[in-house]
């Protein structure tokens, strides 16, 4: 029962995190895409990644949002797939940074925002773990509810 309110934390949390800041990019758009010309990618994919990014967050913030209300392991499983892989790109990414660019342009909204590098690597790194912790634990929980349907 804990690994369950567990998972359901963990979902919570990236809710309001994708939440959060798919919507501060999308509505800040021009300041968003204004940071993103300043960072060391690729010009050409640029402006993929200031809608793509922000898209990306908000589907999987909902992809986690409705198995809250209604049960859908697999939704669920998509959405803790697409937070750790999206998270571990963010920590990467923010890892590169640190240790080739000397300047560091942040795109990141509100209280993200306040963090330095060092904090934001650590932040990055503890939400792909926590990903990566829902991943495994509703893997098993797939796992126990196909035992028990079979066994019923």
């Amino acid at each position: 029962m804990k690994k369950y309110l567990f998972i359901d934390i963990i979902s919570c949390l990236f809710i309001i995190l994708f939440l959060y800041t798919g919507f501060s990019k999308l509505l800040a758009q021009d300041s968003f895409r204004a940071i993103l010309i300043k960072m060391p990618l690729p010009i050409r994919y640029q402006p993929l990644i200031g809608v793509g990014i922000p898209v990306l967050e908000i589907l999987i913030a909902f992809s986690l949002l409705i198995p809250l209300f209604k049960e859908n392991n697999t939704l669920r499983n998509w959405g803790l797939i697409g937070s750790f892989f999206l998270m571990a790109i963010f920590t990467l990414y923010v890892g590169y940074l640190l240790k080739y660019f000397p300047h560091r342009p942040c795109s990141c909204g509100g209280i993200i925002s306040l963090m330095n590098w060092h904090q934001h690597l650590y932040f990055n790194t503890t939400f792909t773990l926590l990903a990566l912790s829902g991943l495994i634990l509703n893997k098993k929980k797939e796992g126990s509810s196909r035992r028990l349907s079979l066994t019923d």
